[in-house]
């Protein structure tokens, strides 16, 4: 009976391991959705504060910015540039530029 019981604490104990190793692994899973998540937002949002800075410009002034470091000089627009690349192509003063932004590996 002794042996019994003595299998039984040891399988209990290797379940025990196991499941807590499968809830770190679902935990670790979940932060990286969550950062994935976060960092696809982020890109968004920064892409809609530069078009939006740009129609402002275009409201203010009656001409798009030529440069994004115009934006950024006079309509407060902050750009992390280790993590986010910005493209900013105008291709006329009265013709909404075309914004790309992505995020850096």
């Amino acid at each position: 009976m002794k042996r019994h019981s003595h299998f039984t604490s040891v399988a209990i104990r290797w379940l025990a391991i196991l499941a807590a190793a499968a809830c770190i692994l679902v935990f670790v899973f979940s932060l990286r959705s969550v950062g994935t998540r976060h960092g696809e937002e982020g890109r968004q949002q920064l892409e809609t504060a530069l078009r939006r800075a740009a129609v402002a410009c275009y409201a203010a002034e009656g001409v798009y910015p030529p440069t994004l470091e115009y934006l950024q000089e006079h309509y407060g627009v902050q750009i992390q540039e280790d993590r986010y690349l910005v493209f900013y192509d105008i291709f006329a003063n009265n013709l909404m530029p075309d914004i790309t932004v992505l995020e850096r590996d």
